[in-house]
C-alpha cells in the first residue's frame, strides 16, 4: 500500500522560501508520476506540479512556473517541492500524490498524503 508523508510546511513571509518533502513508501515507484497539489480555504484542490519517478519532463501550473521546482531523490524515496518568491495566494494545504498510470492526468492520482499547511503572510 502506498504511503505518502509530507513535511516542511509552515509560516513564511511573502517573498520567502520553503521546501516541502514527500516521503514515499509501500512499493517501488518505477513508472509512477509524483505530483503536488494544493487546496486553499474555500477553493477546490488544484494541480501544482508533477514529475515522473524515473525522470523526464516536469509539469507546472502557470501560477507557479519560475517560482516552484519539483525534484526527487530516488535513493531516499522522496519528492521535494522547492517554493521560492512565495506569495500570499500560495497559502494552502499542500498534498503529495502518486499516479501509478504514469500520466499527468489529474484524475489518475490515486494515492494521497495527509497534507502540510503553507501560510504566506503579506
Amino acid at each position: 500500500q502506498v504511503q505518502l508523508v509530507e513535511s516542511g510546511g509552515g509560516l513564511v513571509q511573502a517573498g520567502g522560501s520553503l521546501r516541502l518533502s514527500c516521503a514515499a513508501s509501500g512499493r517501488t515507484f518505477s513508472g509512477y508520476v509524483m505530483g503536488w497539489f494544493r487546496q486553499a480555504p474555500g477553493k477546490e484542490r488544484e494541480f501544482v506540479t508533477a514529475i515522473p519517478w524515473s525522470g523526464g519532463n516536469t509539469y507546472y501550473a502557470d501560477s507557479v512556473k519560475g517560482r516552484f521546482t519539483i525534484s526527487r531523490d530516488n535513493t531516499k524515496n522522496t519528492v521535494y517541492l522547492q517554493m521560492n518568491s512565495l506569495k500570499p495566494e500560495d497559502t494552502a494545504v499542500y498534498y503529495c500524490a502518486a499516479n501509478r498510470f504514469g500520466t499527468v492526468v489529474v484524475a489518475h492520482f490515486g494515492s494521497w498524503g495527509q497534507g502540510t499547511q503553507v501560510t504566506v503572510s503579506s
